[in-house]
């Protein structure tokens, strides 16, 4: 089973267990995050899309770590100008172990377990 969710402006696709990069999340580590943004579940050979998102579809995470990535060079340049910059920069990133991925069909099983187990 796999979804593609939407977050920070782009697209990820993402299993249970899958740990991902994600572009800096407000949250702290060891935290729980979900994503309610989902534009498509595949669940075996059922695949859902939505119409933007699909209704009911929930992916619950991890935050494992917050860090920076590799430091990238900006250089900019004009010739004959005596013109030349140098800039460096780290994008932080938030590192999120899927732990689930939630249907509307598997939350109504819950629920009915919940009240039979009461």
């Amino acid at each position: 089973m796999y979804a593609i969710i939407e977050s920070c402006g782009k697209q990820y696709k993402v299993a249970e267990g899958d740990v991902v990069f994600f572009e800096k999340l407000d949250a702290e580590e060891g935290k729980k995050v979900a994503f309610d943004k989902v534009v498509l579940v595949s669940n075996d050979n059922k695949v859902e899309v939505g119409a933007p998102y699909v209704k009911g579809v929930k992916v619950e995470g991890k935050v494992v770590a917050q860090g920076k990535g590799k430091k990238i060079i900006v250089y900019k340049y004009k010739a004959k100008k005596n013109y030349r910059r140098t800039q460096g920069h780290r994008q932080p990133y938030t590192k999120v172990e899927i732990t689930s991925i939630k249907t509307a069909a598997e939350k109504k099983e819950t629920k009915q377990a919940e009240k039979e187990a009461k």
